[in-house]
């Protein structure tokens, strides 16, 4: 007798009932991957005879979302997707979890693998599906998943850092007062001495967050609660007899290592009755035992180590060169903002006050807001580089800045380690340099802009001027850094480009353009509108809800590759009237291409982009009889590219959908086909006027 959770393998047959299969399809952009892995999985269904019904989860919401009665009747649940897909709901089913690009690739391998594949909700033996596994493999696709789970977890830390931050700043501006001995202080007991424990707690749970959804998105909901008491002991210095805790550095090494150990006690074989407690008991306690005795005996000692003799070293400094000194001291300040070196500067600047000895402690004020006023500064000379919900973070960055809250820097040291830490620290070396040189004091132990303002600073406009030229250097150097990085990345001429990285058309920070995920992560996921449920018929004579018109269609393409053909199609749309500035276009096409390749398999190209190099949404069409390298899927040349554009400000989601069916419609074998055979323009119209 067959069990319900082994169900019987194949299609209907004489006696036995039809299959019945479900799937979730997902990409970081939730654009046409999503939908076109949504098509293929359905068209091979229906070829073999099984029942299946596919969630999307795309740009413009979950549609066709799985209830509980679909679930509890499936056989198997096939999720096809580059993002984190929640798995709690498919408990006791076999579960196939593979990238989206196999959705699209092998559908009737995925159907087949299904049936027999391992039942979710065990560890060890039970085979529950891995997060951000499947769909290839190798080093590159284990650095994709790295990526993504620090992404995943920057996007969940920072609303912490932007609450936690907002209301210590306020609380220290409207109700704290400069004292030698605490800084800026505020009255306990009083009303804002509340506000400031509230934000006090969104900081402390902004480090173990980090670390937990890290290590979530690696190992699924039993890493969560090693990772964030890992990364709470990375944040706690007194467990492991150190001064300082390791910070956000320490949390990302508890975050991955956790998710890893993870995954690794998944795969011990254990007995069947056992493998129901394993993900809510056995590996949740082994995984937190096990990291935290490591972090406290072996990682911590280190620590404790390194704070102890950088005390020594900076104690036997304080006799030489004011500028050097100044300069180590701003290094080491924008070093882990809020770690073991950090903390090291600011405790040996703040135990001179007593001594009379305040100019040391000047030059630690002036470098503490540097990292958070220059990421800030960042966000806003070249915005493009930066997803919306970055630039909404380095606005907070400002704020905290002004208030010396280092700490609102680190959304962006961890999306970018390679690039905003270096940049951070030259920054922070030459304010404190510069604060050095000009003899500037700090009688409390704080920083920034604040305790000027309040009295507690001597040399007033040297030390504004060591902040001012410290942000200038960090925001400079940081957009350099990324620019250089991307550019590398894909191989690029090293010239002038207003902007880094595009975000992603739907304008969820995937990709290397920042925490988007992370992000990654930055998924944020809008509601399916009743248009997206329910498309309008197209009125007559438009095509894509009007933008696409005969004026944007060209029949053979003269381009023989990608670049070319990208500049060949934004000329096609500046025909319009509609794009005023076509280098930019170009630019931001071809950004959007290192992200992640927007061929598709099957001959298709959708290169789009999201600028305001163009005034309103408009879309493209155009052929190559030869075909042209896109780096696709599936290995095949494209020789169907559409181009879509948006200006960044375009309101609401009609053109995801557009694309959303657009991409559904190329999977079927005839539309493209007619696409292919039309003779001209016209004829080519009325075939797209199909995709409604």
């Amino acid at each position: 007798m067959t069990s319900p959770a082994e169900p019987p393998i194949g299609g209907a047959s004489s006696g036995q009932r039809r299959l019945k299969l479900l799937a979730v399809t997902a990409c970081p952009t939730g654009i046409a991957h999503t939908y076109m892995a949504a098509e293929k999985l359905s068209q091979a269904a229906e070829s073999l005879g099984i029942d299946m019904k596919v969630e999307t989860q795309g740009s413009i919401g979950a549609e066709n979302v799985l209830s509980d009665n679909d679930v509890r009747d499936a056989d198997g649940i096939i999720i096809a997707a580059d993002k984190d897909v929640d798995r709690s709901r498919f408990v006791g089913k076999r579960v196939l979890s593979v990238g989206v690009s196999e959705g699209i690739s092998h559908p009737e391998r995925l159907i087949e693998q299904v049936q027999s594949a391992p039942v979710h909700g065990g560890g060890g033996g039970g085979g529950s599906a891995e997060p951000l596994s499947g769909g290839g493999g190798g080093g590159g696709r284990e650095r994709s998943v790295a990526y993504k789970a620090l992404m995943n977890g920057v996007s969940y830390m920072i609303p912490f850092v932007v609450v936690g931050g907002l209301l210590i700043a306020i609380s220290l501006s409207l109700g704290g007062h400069t004292d030698p001995k605490g800084g800026l202080v505020i009255p306990d007991g009083s009303f804002w001495m509340h506000v400031n424990q509230i934000g006090v707690i969104g900081f402390t749970l902004m480090v173990p967050i980090l670390s937990g959804y890290i290590a979530y998105a690696i190992g699924d909901r039993p890493a969560l609660v090693p990772g964030m008491i890992g990364g709470w002991i990375a944040n706690t210095g007194e467990l492991y007899d150190s001064k300082a805790g390791a910070g956000f550095i320490g949390a990302i090494v508890t975050g991955f290592l956790a998710g890893y150990l993870v995954l690794w006690i998944k795969k011990v074989k254990v007995p069947k009755f056992v493998q129901p407690i394993m993900p809510i008991i056995v590996i949740p306690i082994v995984a937190t035992t096990a990291l935290g005795l490591f972090f406290i005996y072996v990682i911590g000692k280190p620590i404790s180590w390194v704070f102890e003799h950088l005390t020594d070293w900076l104690s036997g400094m304080t006799g030489t060169s004011a500028i050097l000194l100044g300069a180590i001291l701003g290094l080491m300040i924008a070093f882990d903002m809020g770690g073991p070196v950090n903390k090291t500067a600011f405790l040996f600047g703040a135990g001179l006050i007593a001594t009379g000895n305040q100019t040391v402690m000047g030059m630690c004020a002036a470098a503490i807001p540097v990292m958070p006023l220059g990421q800030g500064l960042a966000t806003l000379i070249r915005k493009r580089l930066y997803t919306e919900q970055e630039r909404e973070t380095g606005l907070a960055s400002l704020f905290m800045g002004f208030f010396g809250i280092s700490e609102g820097a680190i959304p962006f040291a961890a999306a970018r380690p390679a690039q905003v830490i270096p940049a951070n620290m030259l920054g922070g070396a030459v304010a404190g340099a510069v604060a050095g040189l000009a003899s500037v004091k700090d009688a409390v132990p704080h920083g920034g802009p604040i305790v000027a303002v309040l009295g507690a600073v001597g040399g007033v406009p040297m030390f504004f001027v060591a902040i001012a030229i410290g942000s200038v250097v960090t925001a400079l150097t940081t957009v350099t850094l990324v620019d250089l990085s991307e550019r590398k990345r894909r191989g690029a001429p090293l010239v002038d480009v207003p902007g880094g990285p595009e975000p992603v058309l739907a304008g969820v920070g995937a990709g290397t353009g920042g925490a988007a995920v992370a992000a990654g992560a930055l998924q944020k996921t809008p509601s399916a509108s009743p248009a997206a449920a329910s498309p309008a018929p197209e009125p007559a004579g438009e095509v894509l809800s009007g933008y696409l018109s005969e004026q944007t269609v060209k029949v053979r393409l003269a381009a023989g590759e990608k670049e070319a053909a990208i500049r060949e199609m934004a000329e096609l749309l500046a025909t319009t009237g509609k794009v005023n500035d076509v280098e930019e276009l170009v630019r931001t096409a071809l950004r959007r291409e290192t992200q992640g390749t927007t061929g598709l398999g099957e001959e298709i190209a959708i290169p789009h982009a999201k600028t305001d190099a163009v005034d309103s949404p408009i879309v493209g069409f155009a052929r190559s009889a030869e075909g042209i390298e896109w780096g696709a899927l599936d290995g095949t040349k494209a020789k169907l590219i559409f181009m879509i554009s948006v200006p960044e400000a375009a309101a609401g989601d009609e053109h995801l959908r557009i694309l959303a069916l657009l991409s559904r419609k190329l999977m079927d074998t005839g539309f493209r086909e007619r696409l292919e055979a039309a003779p001209d323009d016209a004829a080519i119209l009325d075939v797209l006027r199909e995709v409604r």
